[in-house]
């Protein structure tokens, strides 16, 4: 399982998220503020040069309608709107121009966060590990749409819900590299297997790090995708009584 971080938006705002989250903890008011008032920084170059992702535990995946088992080691967890590709046939040194034919089909991707461990871990400069792999914390569906029934995938509406309350509205348009780009990045001297995923990364607003507004014990989080439909799961805390 790899992900990716393609949408300008949350790459520029997810920093400045961490940091908010930051001076909230300490209290720091006047740090907030300041962030608060701060304009959006200049997309780092780096994002436009190649495609830039991290490798996820493959064995931690959960499925739609499940409950999510918040880790006990974090205080602070969050829902990300993604989407992504699963493959199909085997192959290296794949062309962006050939990359097609190695996408099964399109999915939607929570990539559940434990903020507050992922924190931690970004100031090692390395990861995220902890903030990302918990068992069933990886959610994928509710299905896997063929190429042929999505159509254009870089021009689908793309909506998170908490409690039925809508939080994000987006569109998989704008990706810094398609996924035909990114397996052909991926793939280069490195053979991509049958039934990987790819992820495209969050879309902009598409999480509540971005917002400022986590999750709480019982939240029914519903990410829903065009031509794809609607993922929806449920958190809760391991110390305290499913409601």
């Amino acid at each position: 399982m790899r992900d990716g971080m393609s949408f300008p938006v949350h790459i520029v705002q997810a920093p400045i998220g961490h940091l908010k989250f930051q001076a909230r903890k300490a209290g720091d008011t006047v740090e907030l503020t300041r962030l608060q008032a701060a304009p959006l920084p200049e997309l780092p170059e780096v994002y436009r040069k190649q495609p830039i992702y991290y490798i996820t535990n493959r064995f931690s995946v959960g499925g739609p309608n499940t409950t999510v088992r918040w880790p006990r080691y974090s205080q602070v967890m969050d829902y990300e709107l993604e989407f992504g590709i699963v493959t199909k046939n085997r192959g290296a040194n794949i062309s962006a121009t050939k990359a097609r034919d190695h996408i099964f089909g399109f999915t939607i991707f929570n990539d559940f966060s434990a903020r507050d461990a992922q924190r931690l871990e970004m100031e090692g400069r390395l990861g995220p590990a902890k903030g990302k792999s918990f068992d069933g914390g990886n959610v994928l569906g509710p299905w896997i749409v063929t190429p042929d029934e999505i159509g254009d995938p870089y021009k689908l509406t793309m909506e998170a819900r908490v409690n039925g309350e809508t939080r994000s509205r987006g569109t998989s348009e704008g990706m810094l590299f398609s996924f035909e780009e990114i397996i052909a990045h991926v793939t280069r001297d490195e053979t991509l297997m049958p039934g990987e995923f790819i992820g495209s990364g969050t879309v902009g607003n598409g999480c509540g790090l971005e917002l400022g507004w986590y999750l709480e014990h019982s939240d029914t989080i519903e990410l829903e995708v065009e031509k794809i439909g609607v993922l929806r799961n449920k958190i809760v805390r391991q110390d305290l009584p499913a409601s």
